[in-house]
Formats: C-alpha cells, structure tokens, sequence
C-alpha cells in the first residue's frame, strides 16, 4: 500500500502510520506545523508539510498513493460551529476533490458513533441506524455531514469507506485519558447515575486494523463499527483504565436528569451569548459518556474480517507498563 495520511500526528495517526509501516507499506503524512512533522517523522512517515485548507495544496502529496486515511478531525467539546464546520466539512470535500484529482483508488475516513446523537438511547445499535438530521452537537454534527459526503461520492474507480471506533483508548493517548485525570485531579469529576451503565469501546489498535482492513476489504459507500467486542460497564472500565496511571476516580455521582437539566442550561448559556470558554458540560458529551452507548460491529467482523485483535486485558496491561516506565 502507498498510503497518505491526514491527522498522523494525532493519537489514532501516530499508531496507523506504525502499523502500515510494520507491515512494509510507505507512507506520506500531512503535518501542518513543526511539531506535526517531528511526529508523523518519529512515526515513520514521509512528512508533507501543509493543511486541509487547500485542495490544490494537497494533491501533490496525495500523487503516487492509492489509498488515503482521512483521520484529521477538530475534536472539541464546544466552539463555534464555522470552526468545526471548516475543518470537519469543508476540509474533508477539499481531501475528496485532492484524492480524486490524484488519481487515488481508495479512501477510508474515521468517522465516530457520535454522529447517531440525536438525544434517543443508542443501544446495540448498527450500521442501519440512521443519521438524524442534526445530531446533537457541534462535532457530531460536522462529522455527520463530513460522513455523508464521504459514502456519497464512491464511484468505481474511488471507492470510499467510513469506519466508526466507539470510545478510542490505549498507549499514547493525548486527549480523552488526560482529560479524565485532569478532571478528577481538579475534583470535577462524577460518575452520572452511579456509571454502572454499558458501553463499547475501541482499543486504538483495533481502530487501526479495522482501517486497513475497511481500506482494503471495505465495500464502497458503507460504513462500519469497530468495537473491543462485548460492551463493558463504563464505571469499571474507566476505574480500571485510571487505575493504571495511579488515579482514583471517587465515587462522586450526579443524578442523570440533573446532569441533563445542567448540559441543556448549559448549551443554551453558551450559545447565546457566545461564549468562548469549555462549558462545564453539554448535551452531546453527556449523551455519549453519561448512559448506555453500545454498538455492533457485526458488519466489520462478517464483510472486512475484522477481529478486534488487542484485548482490554492487554491494553491495560500497556497503559501500566507505560505509567511504571515513566515514573521518577
């Protein structure tokens, strides 16, 4: 495979590229700044200096690769929507217009189960749930639309492909785990309605080799869950995960109805009066943290053969050797 990658220096892009480059593949990575490049570098990938703001811009990069990996997202809790629309929306039709005129065969683009949030409980839910309207939520939303597009353009001779990991973890994540810790190291963080609710999940190694396979296998216009297999309950599995890094959650917990009274002020707080600062809660993140989200990833297993590889077990046993490593 000659592979372009956007988002490489990110959590799920630093693992993709070492994995393409571990089975003999070349890649080249977009890195829009200097630290970008020492990341997709240290990765193995080839850096290609720019951004998704200019399609012409990006084609020389994408020339000589036959499949691309659209992983860049803006991936915030709040802010203004022509912020996530730029990057989620417009910067995926101009890395759609930039494959196709590189003459690319294959796209994969990492889409996510939140573009399902329109407020109704997502229970075991597949690939034939449909996307509401407007999912609840700036990013949701953006990644829906950015999805639509993605699916809708597959022809036969670019085929393109979405996959959706639920609840990205593991080694070397930079955004979610840091987060929690914060949170509960400032003593903002409560489980909602006791957390002893179910959820899916998807170890960052299994995102990877379900984006290889979906690049490889995936059926144009489709989309596909990827899973650790069986939901878990989300309060021992994140009391597991920080327990690795030495943290203890509390057993601090907000009824739900109270959070959502809070998210939905909240929402309307921020909104209307533009507010720029991280609210303490909103709508769509409790939505997808705060009860049952649990998703099937049947279709991937049956048609990519897609096995979910890394356990929870390992995974956390990662996270701990990680954290012994880096202690004083």
């Amino acid at each position: 495979m000659r592979a372009f990658v956007t988002g490489g220096s990110g959590f799920v892009g630093r693992h993709l590229i070492a994995a393409l480059k571990a089975r003999g593949d070349s890649v080249r990575a977009l890195a829009r700044s200097a630290s970008a490049v020492a990341a997709v570098t240290e990765a193995g990938a080839e850096p290609f200096e720019g951004d998704l703001s200019d399609a012409d811009r990006l084609k020389p990069g994408m020339e000589g690769c036959d499949t691309v990996f659209h992983a860049a997202a803006y991936v915030k809790g709040w802010g203004p929507r022509e912020e996530f629309y730029e990057a989620n929306v417009r910067g995926t039709e101009r890395v759609l217009e930039a494959s196709r005129a590189a003459g690319v065969k294959r796209l994969v683009h990492v889409s996510t189960e939140a573009v399902l949030v329109d407020g109704s409980p997502l229970v075991n839910v597949n690939e034939t749930w449909p996307i509401p309207e407007r999912p609840i939520g700036n990013y949701p939303s953006t990644k829906a639309e950015a999805e639509k597009r993605v699916l809708s353009v597959s022809s036969a001779d670019f085929t393109t492909v979405a996959v959706r990991p639920r609840f990205i973890w593991g080694r070397g994540d930079t955004s979610l785990l840091p987060q929690i810790i914060d949170a509960v190291k400032a003593k903002r963080f409560a489980w909602f309605g006791g957390g002893r609710y179910l959820t899916s999940t998807c170890h960052v190694a299994n995102c990877v080799e379900g984006m290889i396979l979906a690049a490889e296998k995936g059926r144009g216009g489709e989309a596909y869950f990827l899973t650790d297999g069986e939901p878990v309950v989300f309060r021992d599995f994140i009391t597991e995960v920080l327990k690795t890094q030495g943290v203890d959650p509390g057993t601090r917990t907000v009824p739900f109805a109270l959070a959502a009274t809070l998210a939905t002020a909240t929402d309307l707080l921020w909104s209307a009066f533009h507010l720029s600062s991280r609210p303490p809660l909103t709508r769509a993140e409790l939505l997808l943290i705060g009860r049952e989200v649990t998703v099937s990833d049947a279709k991937a297993r049956q048609e990519l053969g897609y096995q979910g590889r890394m356990s929870r077990e390992e995974g956390l046993r990662e996270l701990r050797a990680d954290f012994k490593a880096s202690a004083p």
